[in-house]
């Protein structure tokens, strides 16, 4: 069985350098209970601790309720202004889409001022 919500945790946890001491210390949720959502064993994440993540790794809430397999409503903000970039893009995976950011990064800091 695939665990992206797991994957996805872990990954966006470890980019901030964190350990799961520190996600306890940072969000007040126990680092078993962390460690169990990054290995899957929780099939239905509490959507609290999901916001609290939300906002520690600087994702948006949606994102991780979606991955967790809530239902989520379409907004314009989740595909963009008018949805042209989505659109072209298709469904991409948590991994795609992290790498897709990482490489957008790298091309705003080589754009020079003026």
């Amino acid at each position: 069985m695939e665990n992206r919500l797991g994957t996805f945790l872990a990954s966006l946890r470890q980019r901030k350098n964190l350990t799961l001491r520190d996600v306890e210390r940072d969000i007040g949720v126990s680092n078993a209970y962390v460690s169990q959502l990054e290995k899957g064993k929780i099939k239905a994440p509490s959507p609290v601790v999901l916001n609290k993540l939300a906002e520690l790794y600087g994702v948006k809430y949606a994102v991780l309720m979606k991955e967790a397999g809530y239902p989520v409503p379409a907004s314009r903000e989740a595909t963009g202004a008018d949805g042209r970039f989505a659109s072209r893009m298709g469904p991409v995976t948590p991994e795609e889409e992290e790498e897709l950011a990482e490489y957008l990064a790298f091309l705003r800091s080589r754009k020079r001022p003026g």
